[in-house]
């Protein structure tokens, strides 16, 4: 598969990169693409939920009222979790939620997710750029030139550029990430797939192992 490199004003520049078949021609496996993202979602979990038990709280262990007589039914602590104010039964506990995934079937599927973006057409080369200062105005218009400002897009740097980093972060549909931090799930959910022509080569070789 051959596409254009197009500038960052939506023009062509005259130049195609060739991408490699074994990574954006595969037949998607479906189920590496959901234990992939699965794994990614549960990862981004904190954790830290708590709620105090019984045994947490703060209070008199004495025996609020009698055993007998009182026509109600029996008490014996203040702290329990019928009373208000008493602990939680069941409550949530700190825990870790972060679950495995294999480098194998990481690798295939983010080949099986950029394949599915090549097939959809939703790929585009775009020809390495700077800028000389953060300003998301002119990031903007890189995206308006693009025809994908209104549409969620994922820029796919070859090496880390701190400024079009910084000018992207205030945009709610849009993302910079370098090769290495390129995952499954960002892949999936964007419409669009940007990747500069620098760092074609260092992903396909990252994936092609």
């Amino acid at each position: 598969m051959e596409l254009n490199v197009i500038n960052i004003k939506g023009k062509l520049t005259g130049r195609k990169i060739k991408l490699n078949k074994n990574i954006f021609e595969i037949e998607p496996n479906d189920h590496a693409i959901y234990l992939d993202v699965k794994s990614y979602l549960a990862n981004q979990r904190q954790g830290t939920h708590k709620s105090k038990q019984r045994s947490e709280i703060k209070g008199s262990t004495r025996k609020i009222k009698k055993q007998k007589g009182t026509g109600t039914a029996r008490a014996g602590s203040i702290k329990n979790p019928l009373f208000k104010g008493g602990g939680r039964i069941f409550g949530p506990s700190p825990r870790d939620y972060s679950q495995k995934v294999n480098k194998k079937v990481k690798r295939l599927a983010r080949k099986s997710a950029l394949s599915i973006k090549a097939k959809q057409k939703s790929i585009i080369i775009i020809e390495d750029f700077i800028m000389d200062k953060p300003k998301t105005k002119d990031y903007l218009k890189i995206l308006l030139a693009l025809g994908v400002a209104d549409k969620k897009s994922l820029l796919v740097l070859g090496e880390l550029n701190k400024n079009v980093y910084l000018s992207s972060r205030n945009l709610k549909n849009s993302k910079v990430v370098i090769n290495s931090e390129l995952n499954t799930y960002g892949i999936s959910n964007a419409n669009n797939l940007l990747i500069s022509e620098g760092a074609i080569t260092e992903l396909e070789s990252l994936l092609n192992r």
